[in-house]
Order: C-alpha cells, then structure tokens, then sequence
C-alpha cells in the first residue's frame, strides 16, 4: 500500500491511458499514442543514463536500432516468437551498451563521451547499411512478422488496440522498474557519480561497474523498445539509428524534464501530438516546432514537469 500511495499520481495517469482506446477508438489517434508511449519509454531509459547517472550519450538511438533488428532477423530466419525474440533484442542491445560502455565511459567529460558513442553509433548504423545481404540495407528489412496472437487478442488485420496496450505495459512495468532503481541504493550510486564523480570514488562507489550498470538497463529498454517497433511497423531502414532519433529523444527529455523518468513521457506526448498537429503546415511544421522548442528551453529550462511542480508548490504556499 506505501508502493501505491508514493505513485498515486503514476497509477492515476495509468488508469487514464488505459481508458483512451475505450473512449477514442479511432484508429489514427491510437496510433499517435503508442508512438508516443514508445518514444516516451526510449526517452524514458535515456533518462535514467544522463538525469540520473549524468551519462551523456548520443549512442541510444543505435541500441534501439540494435534491439529492432536482431528481434526481426531471428523472427524472420529461425522462426523464433517475437515474444521471446523482443526479450533477446533487449539483451542484444544491453550487451550491445556493455561493449560501447566499457572504452567509452572511461573518458572524463559529457564531450567526450557523447562524441565517442555517436562515433560508435554511426559505425553500426553504417554496417547495417552495407550488410545488404542480411539487412537489405537502404531498401529496407520487410516482411517482418507481427506479435502472435494471445488467445482471444489479435494482433492482426490492422487493429491497433492490442499493441496499444503491450507498449503500455512496456512503458508501466520500464517505468516502476526505473523508478525503484534510482530510488535505491544503486540509484544513490548514479547521482552520486553524476554529481561528482571524485567525490562518489571517495565514499567508495565503483565507478566503472556502476556507470557499466546505467548504460546496460538503459539500454536494455531501448532495445525493448526497438524490438516492439520493429513488430508493430513490420519494416525496418537504418534511418531508425541516426541522429535525427536521437535529436527527438534528447527534446523530449529536455522538454519534460531531465531527472524526473515522467517527464521523458510527457515530452514525448508534446513532442508527437504537437508535430502531428502542425502537419497542416507542411514542412513548415519543423520550423514552427523548432521555434516553439527554443522558447521552451528558454523560459523553461527546467523541464515543463519542474516548472508545474514549482507552480503547485507557490500556489501552496499562497493559499496557505
């Protein structure tokens, strides 16, 4: 019952999302929402690396593509179930994170580090595009099989509730997870390496084991996260691990809030719905987004999250 009550406002907003497909059946919006809620768990698992562990990494968009594509080619070519072949795609992309990690997460600086794993990104994202025989490159891997069905639940004929609902679970169960990692004694570990990591070696925390660790879970759920995308869009281009992605997941962090795990989602909702809306405009939509997230960071650098806790907490202390 102490869970439940220190995560009310978690489960409210489940209660919420679990509604949605109920009240609005439409096809389209159900759609808009699992990209949102995927987006929002990969952005989510960033969280964890830089607002918690002060990670700065421009490789996660590669660990998602990891996840995607070892998921689809086992499912393809063995046959496995891509209900097994998602949970290997996480691993992949965790192991994946382990080899990056391990000469990366030695250098000193966010600079650095962020500059050697986009280096290392670029070479995966370069080898699936000459690996034709394998990924078809540029073409694109299609013919990817969907989630099998459970029982009475299809995941077939182009009904999108079913995935709605398996990415909501991905996202609550990533979400509870992660929450009760950086509240216990290895989420001390990462704020206190991300606060000074000097200091966090003098109390005697493992610098290299727990930094190892972040980048691990972290990106176990991207490759989740991959392999979910891969099931659901059914055709994969190594587009999925350029920078564009990972611009879009550092926005969203940023627009939420860094080192608040719900902020990841609530950008990522802003930031989908928002381009979404402004399709009407054309290409011009990109210009009116990028203006509106140069405001954002502006007048609230904070994250949109913070700022409304602020806001609540002087209105408080006003009525008081």
């Amino acid at each position: 019952m102490e869970f439940i009550r220190e995560n009310r406002s978690a489960f409210c907003g489940l209660a919420v999302l679990i509604l949605i497909p109920i009240l609005l059946p439409d096809p389209y919006i159900i759609h808009i929402l699992i990209l949102a809620l995927l987006f929002g768990t990969l952005a989510m698992s960033w969280d964890l690396a830089w607002g918690y562990a002060g990670i700065f990494t421009l490789g996660h968009a590669a660990s998602f593509g990891v996840g995607a594509y070892v998921s689809a080619l086992l499912s393809m070519r063995i046959g496995i179930s891509p209900w097994i072949t998602m949970f290997i795609g996480g691993a992949s992309s965790a192991f994946f994170g382990l080899i990056i990690g391990a000469p990366c997460l030695r250098l000193r600086g966010a600079p650095y580090i962020a500059i050697a794993t986009l280096g290392l990104s670029e070479v995966v994202r370069i080898t699936c595009c000459n690996l034709v025989e394998i990924t078809r490159g540029e073409l694109g891997l299609w013919g990817i099989p969907s989630f099998p069905d459970l029982g009475p639940i299809a995941f077939r004929g182009g009904v999108r509730t079913p995935y709605y609902y398996l990415i909501l679970t991905i996202f609550f169960i990533s979400y509870i997870w992660l929450k009760y990692i950086v509240n216990s004694k290895l989420g001390l570990g990462f704020k206190a390496i991300a606060a000074s990591e000097d200091a966090a070696m003098a109390i005697g925390v493992n610098i290299s084991r727990v930094k190892l660790l972040a980048f691990a879970i972290s990106n176990f759920i991207a490759g989740l996260c991959g392999a979910f995308y891969a099931h659901y869009i059914l055709i994969l281009t190594p587009a999925i691990m350029g920078v564009t992605y990972m611009v879009d997941i550092i926005t969203m962090t940023l627009l939420g809030g860094v080192g608040t795990l719900v902020g990841s989602v609530v950008g990522s909702f802003l930031v989908t719905l928002s381009l979404e809306y402004l399709r009407v405009y054309g290409l011009a939509r990109f210009l009116l987004y990028g203006l509106i997230l140069i405001v954002v960071v502006i007048f609230m650098p904070e994250g949109v999250i913070m700022r409304g806790v602020k806001a609540l907490g002087r209105l408080r202390k006003s009525i008081k």
